[in-house]
């Protein structure tokens, strides 16, 4: 077992389409993400305690969440079904039981605030003695984006991984069989942690690869290489086209980057990239060049600082006050970029600061959507525009001949409003 697992890990770590590569080690959108989610969980939390969190999915601010988890790809596509809100089944009965709706309330806020492994575990039996219909270990993959070192994802493909590395036949549905297969999870992680990850990410997308074929273990290699060839075929073709989109999304993300710099220096600001994309290129033209090399020093808290550190491109005046905020989305969640141009406008307090979504064409509809919420309508901050990849792409040159400042955006910028 221990020379079949090392080998499973090396396979998996070496494969540059395996889930290792196209997600845990994506940095940029997995850290976004983390902040992201956590802020989604307290709005929840929110919402719940001041009863306005609605009797359905559709439009909650668990809704958010779920999107922003389902945005990381592979590993967490449809995580966002088991909330659905099932009339017929009456499942899960968060929406119309006031009781349970509370509790799940409240379990997410003690999750929220711990940090202990005992009293995390003595919340989730709390929360399974309420036996909520419909409501089981799913909420794990919200937990892991609170606690990553502590709570592993949880669907089908990680626990069908898990049973054929093991040989287990550990169960979808139960709080006990994910507690049980938790526990596993963990010394396992702990005998090879330095061949992985003390985040249980890593651990969980070997578990999701093997079970969804991609690696393949002695317990289960016969059959499962009979009877699911032309699945697993397709689903790596699917893989690949997937990595190409990436490659593709990642290319398109850079050249935004780079137009947006090119224009806010040629206005005479300065101009902050993301710290983690300094080393990117568009048309072997690094980022980095154009950014300020260090993140100027401000009046705020290290964590708000760090935190605005990752938008992707700011421009600043001359005392390092911030001018625009700018996100490039792209196969990402509107309301993750949403979320952080938010979070920049009530953290440095700027009205007179001006705050960007640059959106590929094909989601325009998309983001007039998500803008035109009604909860993002009623917020404090200031109101976000929007820009094209095709107007920015297409106009970039002439603003930067002709524009003198942020007031050049208003010609290809889009605002809504109710």
């Amino acid at each position: 077992m221990n020379r079949e697992l090392q080998q499973l890990i090396l396979d998996y770590k070496t494969d540059q389409e395996s889930v290792y590569h196209t997600w845990f080690l994506n940095n940029s959108d997995r850290l976004k993400a983390f902040r992201t989610i956590k802020t989604g969980v307290n709005d929840v939390i929110k919402a719940i305690e001041a009863r306005f969190f609605g009797n359905d999915f559709k439009g909650s601010p668990l809704e958010d969440v779920l999107a922003a988890i389902c945005e990381q790809k592979q590993v967490f596509e449809g995580a966002a079904h088991a909330f659905y809100w099932k009339p017929k089944l009456r499942i899960p009965d968060i929406y119309e039981n006031e009781e349970n709706q509370l509790a799940f309330g409240r379990f997410l806020k003690a999750v929220l605030q711990a940090s202990d492994e005992k009293q995390l575990l003595t919340e989730i039996v709390k929360l399974d003695q309420y036996h909520i219909k419909g409501l089981g270990p799913a909420v794990a993959n919200i937990l892991y984006f609170l606690h990553p070192t502590l709570f592993p994802p949880f669907n089908t493909a990680i626990v069908n991984g898990f049973n054929s590395l093991l040989d287990r036949k550990i169960k979808l549905g139960s709080w006990p069989a994910y507690l049980e297969m938790r526990e596993t999870l963990m010394d396992i992680n702990t005998a090879y942690r330095s061949s992985l990850s003390k985040d249980l990410g890593a651990i969980s997308g070997l578990l999701f690869e093997i079970g969804t074929g991609r690696l393949i273990v002695s317990g289960n290699a016969e059959a499962f290489l009979q009877e699911e060839e032309k699945k697993r075929e397709k689903g790596r073709y699917k893989r690949h086209l997937e990595v190409l989109n990436d490659t593709n999304e990642e290319s398109e993300h850079s050249e935004m980057q780079l137009y947006l710099a090119r224009l806010g220096r040629s206005f005479g600001y300065n101009v902050w990239i993301a710290q983690n994309d300094h080393q990117r290129q568009w048309q072997d033209e690094p980022l980095g060049r154009y950014s300020l090399s260090v993140f100027p020093a401000m009046d705020l808290p290290k964590s708000i600082a760090d935190t605005i550190a990752f938008i992707d491109v700011l421009w600043l005046n001359e005392h390092n006050e911030i001018v625009s905020g700018f996100e490039v989305e792209k196969s990402t969640s509107i309301y993750s970029g949403i979320l952080r141009l938010h979070d920049l406008s009530l953290s440095v307090g700027n009205a007179t600061s001006r705050l960007y979504l640059i959106c590929p064409d094909k989601r325009e509809k998309e983001v007039r959507a998500q803008l035109l919420r009604p909860s993002l309508q009623q917020t404090q901050c200031g109101p976000i525009s929007y820009i094209r990849f095709s107007d920015l792409r297409n106009d970039c040159n002439a603003m930067c001949k002709y524009g003198k400042s942020v007031e050049a955006l208003d010609a290809i910028s889009n605002i809504c409003t109710c």
